[in-house]
């Protein structure tokens, strides 16, 4: 039962080339930079993401895909990631667009065993009718597009058909983790994590707290630890790294 792993490094060691990764944070928030870092370090390469964005340049997952680590992501959006763009735009990585509501439930799918479900999300437009550029030719060109998806009528509005998630490995974050996997996030940092967690076959989370069995209180555990697979204990100088995306201050 107790999950703990030494080291980063140690967690991340099993990550071949080629595997899928659920990926939890969005923007830079509650994103697990340290297990990011360590899989870098490991060398793993041609790496399926799921996450909610592919992180900043140089920051989060933009280690990874800056890096040339990165072969497939799928995203709600490309965000603030001039390098992300840039690689989509010239061939280099291939990107499947989705709603960020049913991202977030594909991942929740995936983790519950529900392998589709029907949402009116999407409808309308190219998420449900097809042609959203997934894979683009050197020059611009689109060289692969996403294919349509099948619409069925609930009380007389259309759903389109979407996909549970699940990946070989999900990376997250967390404020507060037990021996036996159970996790807290903090306030916004929960965000895509808990979802991430449940949608990978593997599980590995750092934690900024590590404590002993029966310290967190049942009611305020946000994870049970049933989907986690590793811990990780973060170094206090690792858990006060907490970048800023886009620092706004007031006008004086």
């Amino acid at each position: 039962m107790d999950k703990a792993v030494a080291s980063a490094a140690q967690a991340v060691a099993d990550i071949a080339d080629g595997a899928s990764l659920a990926v939890g944070g969005f923007g830079l928030t509650g994103v697990p930079d340290t297990l990011i870092r360590a899989l870098h370090e490991q060398g793993a390469t041609a790496l399926s993401v799921v996450s909610n964005n592919c992180g900043v340049d140089g920051g989060g997952l933009g280690t990874l895909l800056a890096a040339g680590r990165i072969r497939r992501v799928t995203a709600s959006y490309l965000g603030n990631n001039k390098e992300f763009a840039r690689r989509y735009l010239s061939g280099e990585v291939e990107v499947e667009l989705t709603p960020q509501g049913s991202l977030a439930e594909r991942l929740r799918a995936g983790g519950c065993g529900i392998p589709a479900f029907y949402t009116p999300a999407g409808i309308g437009t190219q998420v449900a009718d097809g042609g959203l550029p997934r894979r683009h030719t050197p020059d611009g060109r689109v060289a692969k597009a996403a294919p349509p998806k099948e619409i069925r009528e609930f009380d007389g509005r259309p759903h389109v058909l979407e996909h549970g998630i699940t990946t070989d490995f999900a990376l997250v974050h967390a404020a507060l983790g037990d021996r036996h996997g159970n996790l807290v996030f903090h306030r916004t940092a929960r965000n895509f994590n808990p979802l991430a967690a449940m949608a990978g076959h593997v599980t590995i989370a750092e934690v900024e707290r590590l404590v002993e069995p029966g310290e967190l209180d049942p009611d305020h555990i946000h994870l049970p630890g049933v989907f986690v697979q590793r811990v990780v204990a973060l170094t206090p100088r690792q858990a006060a790294g907490k970048p800023i995306e886009r620092r706004t201050v007031r006008t004086a």
